[in-house]
């Protein structure tokens, strides 16, 4: 077992892990802006490690080079996607994204 085959074993369990956690997490909540905070790291963390074992195993052949801009997108526009989805869920429920004044937090 070669030292690339090491960091597989441990990045690609770790990446599995998250993406199964961020599911669970997604499952369970009980409202929309409570699932979206289990896609942070579904989109960003998880997909990391994945690229980093198809890295460690590939390098940065075709198939590394693949992995690393898919991480990197999905790290990108995850976020993008999770605000969108924020905002129509804002919208559908109040009938408009900004916060009235009548809804605003009073301070101490």
């Amino acid at each position: 077992m070669t030292g690339s085959d090491v960091v597989v074993w441990i990045l690609l369990p770790l990446g599995v892990v998250v993406q199964l956690a961020s599911v669970v997490g997604v499952l369970v909540m009980p409202n929309v802006l409570d699932r979206l905070h289990y896609l942070g790291p579904a989109s960003g963390l998880g997909p990391i490690l994945i690229a980093g074992a198809v890295v460690a195993r590939e390098a940065f052949d075709h198939q590394g080079i693949e992995a690393v801009l898919i991480a990197a997108f999905l790290a990108t526009f995850g976020a993008v996607l999770t605000h969108v989805t924020a905002r129509a869920a804002r919208i559908r429920a109040h009938d408009e994204w900004r916060i009235r004044p009548e809804e605003r937090v009073k301070g101490p």
